[in-house]
């Protein structure tokens, strides 16, 4: 990479913060500081999910998908550090730890970007539970989540951790099925979120350092050449009024020490500008090195958390965690425990397609189903009615739909008329298509000198009778 890019990079890198402000993060704030609150063990985290669970409020309709902007935002940002920190490897500059994590493990980011934004289309996040008010409002309530626990776990996230935290919110408010589903995903954006949040502030200390290298090499080799110079490129470098952060700082005094006992006067005047805003050399580095080792940790928190989303059976997880699945295995025929998971699948699903459509949760939804079985045993024993499937994806389901007053609409009285006459469908749609043929066929041939032709071709769709295909479809 030339190092005229390298510089355009730089300022960019300097704008995200300004630029972070245009309402494409969940928090709109002029620095958006590393997802890094309280530290809280198991049993503070339990305490916190159920205060949030009591705090979030949701807002009704929909609203634009705010996440994959974010994702794009996030993986721009995150590219743009791994290339700055590269060309600094490659003109052997020191690198941070907190960068070195992120140079060894940038593949695997990549991966995970990639990954995500294939698997949460645009659609997507806009059907989940929105927040109304506060940092989250309009992003999904289950993202707001993924970003609380991973602030207070500093990015640490273990079976643990995340069993306990959301079977605490959940104890407050159950979550849908939709919402566990997306968990992972919403995670995976957390995480990323953080790790965009630590690479700014790489990215700065990268760039203070180089700035400071640069200084300081100008000054070693006034020094070496023209030592009465040095007081000349003391007053550029005040023109130029750099900022004297601890990692500007830290890397100067690194080049300085021990050089040249010239350098003491350039010392005495940082001392001195320091001086003034009441800080001193050594505080400013010993911050710096607390905020590189906060920065390392939370980088590599974040990024063997991101390996166990990857490796973690989430469908079990969902199991575990559902309150949904958990009512439906009380199944008074004890059928539903023991199903496989694509069936068990299918009536989850069955849940949240009558708990779309009518007022209830997908919780009570699943509470009536087993209501009726359990009514259903008490009058008649071991009948195919006391499963709970019955009611979700049998003949019992329209019972089920009167008790929880769903709102049938003309796409639904569809649905049903298909699962139950799907023989009509199939007669009906074949004798449609013939006719399209047929009309087409007269269409094309009509004022033809080809005429009789044509004509003699119609009746070939009407050769194989509908009822000769139906069997063969029926049979097969």
């Amino acid at each position: 990479m030339q190092w005229p890019e390298i510089t355009n990079r730089i300022s960019r890198i300097m704008c995200w913060r300004e630029n972070a402000c245009n309402g494409v993060g969940p928090e709109t704030l002029v620095e958006e500081l590393p997802l890094r609150a309280e530290l809280l063990n198991v049993e503070q985290l339990e305490r916190h999910a159920r205060i949030i669970a009591g705090a979030h409020r949701l807002a009704s309709g929909q609203a634009d998908d705010k996440l994959l902007p974010r994702l794009a935002e996030n993986e721009r940002v995150l590219v743009d550090t791994y290339d700055l920190i590269a060309a600094a490897a490659a003109r052997d500059r020191r690198i941070a730890p907190a960068a070195e994590w992120l140079l060894d493990n940038f593949y695997l980011i990549e991966e995970q970007i990639r990954s995500t934004r294939r698997l949460l289309p645009r659609s997507y996040s806009s059907e989940l539970p929105r927040l109304a008010a506060g940092s989250g409002a309009d992003f999904p309530r289950v993202y707001d989540i993924a970003l609380e626990l991973i602030a207070h776990a500093d990015g640490r996230l273990d079976a643990t951790n995340l069993t306990a935290f959301l079977t605490a919110y959940q104890s407050v408010v159950p979550l849908k099925l939709g919402e566990l589903w997306a968990l992972p995903l919403m995670l995976r954006l957390a995480l990323i979120e953080n790790l965009r949040r630590v690479a700014v502030r790489i990215s700065e200390g990268r760039c203070d350092r180089d700035h400071a290298s640069d200084w300081a090499e100008k000054m070693i080799r006034t020094v070496e050449q023209k030592p009465t110079d040095l007081v000349l490129v003391l007053a550029d470098m005040a023109r130029e009024n750099p900022p004297l952060s601890g990692a500007f700082l830290a890397e100067l005094t690194r080049h300085l020490h021990g050089q040249n006992p010239n350098f003491s006067f350039a010392s005495s005047w940082l001392e001195q500008r320091l001086a003034d805003q009441g800080q001193t050399t050594e505080q400013l580095i010993l911050a710096e090195g607390k905020a590189q080792a906060a920065d390392q940790v939370s980088v590599g928190n974040s990024i063997t958390s991101l390996r166990f989303l990857a490796v973690n059976d989430w469908r079990d997880f969902v199991a575990d965690q559902s309150l949904v699945e958990q009512t439906l295995s009380r199944d008074p025929a004890g059928v539903y425990a023991g199903m496989d998971f694509a069936t068990r699948d299918r009536y989850r699903h069955a849940v949240e397609a009558i708990a779309r459509r009518s007022r209830c949760t997908e919780y009570a939804v699943a509470q009536r189903a087993v209501q009726l079985s359990q009514s259903e045993a008490t009058v008649q024993a071991n009948q195919r009615t006391n499963h709970v499937g019955y009611f979700l994806v049998d003949q019992g389901r329209p019972a089920l739909e009167r008790l929880v007053h769903m709102h049938v609409t003309p796409g639904v009285l569809i649905e049903k008329f298909r699962r139950r006459f799907p023989l009509v469908i199939y007669t009906v749609s074949l004798l449609l298509f013939t006719a399209v043929i047929l009309a087409t066929l007269w269409s094309h041939s009509a004022g033809s000198d080809r005429n009789h032709c044509c004509c003699g071709c119609w009746p070939f769709p009407l050769s194989c009778p509908p009822y000769s295909w139906q069997s063969e479809s029926c049979t097969g």
